[in-house]
């Protein structure tokens, strides 16, 4: 049987933030790895006039075309693609889904008062250019429209009465350094989603792009492990 991984990255960000994932299951086997970039975003952001209902449709017609081309499929969604692997998941048949800082409650403020002060620090000392966060951070605060963040918000909304529909086994990752989503995000999920097998890591050092974090072979490994498992 041929295997298909649907991945989908986040609000305001584009493919790069899962493809560190994306190589190494490319890498470690002969599975089908398809990264959809969401309309308006990518490297250069265009959010205007761009809808929730766009973005999943998006996601959804991805998952459609994996699914000629494979018999097995597995999702992985990462922040706002984390709710619409959700979506996806409760309304077509696929075999295992993995949220990574996945956007059902968002902005935690102490942490990210944490990230501004390093950057401050960074300003300060003279290393500005040095802190990726803060440009991260400057071009995504001068490139999105209010309109787009409240469709985030109704993405947020149309998946949140259906947690307890979604069966399918399920692993979620959550860096307890994430100053974009908080660290009960996850346990949120993990106690409200209707799957019977579900995982739950936390990445000690992950912040918001899980992705990149110093012990990302670590999990990358252990989601490879649960993925594999539906193969059995």
């Amino acid at each position: 049987m041929k295997t298909g991984v649907l991945c989908i990255h986040g609000f305001t960000g584009g493919p790069f933030e899962v493809q560190p994932f994306a190589d190494y299951i490319e890498k470690e086997t002969d599975w089908i790895v398809k990264i959809p970039t969401l309309p308006g975003h990518g490297d250069t952001l265009d959010l205007k006039k761009r809808s929730a209902e766009a973005w999943m449709m998006e996601a959804e017609l991805a998952l459609k075309e994996l699914k000629k081309q494979t018999e097995r499929v597995y999702i992985v969604g990462f922040s706002m693609g984390g709710l619409i692997a959700m979506y996806l998941a409760m309304r077509y048949k696929i075999d295992r889904l993995v949220l990574l800082s996945a956007a059902v409650k968002y902005i935690s403020p102490v942490q990210l008062l944490e990230e501004i002060q390093s950057a401050a620090w960074d300003a300060i000392k003279g290393r500005l250019t040095e802190n990726t966060l803060f440009h991260l951070y400057e071009y995504k605060l001068t490139k999105t429209p209010i309109s787009s963040a409240f469709e985030f918000l109704r993405v947020v909304k149309m998946v949140e009465p259906y947690y307890r529909l979604i069966e399918v086994p399920v692993f979620i990752v959550q860096g307890k350094k994430d100053g974009i989503v908080p660290v009960s995000a996850a346990e949120f999920i993990y106690e409200t989603i209707g799957s019977r097998e579900k995982h739950l890591i936390h990445s000690e050092s992950g912040q918001h792009l899980i992705c990149y974090s110093d012990d990302c072979d670590d999990w990358f490994a252990q989601v490879l492990r649960f993925l594999k498992q539906a193969e059995q």
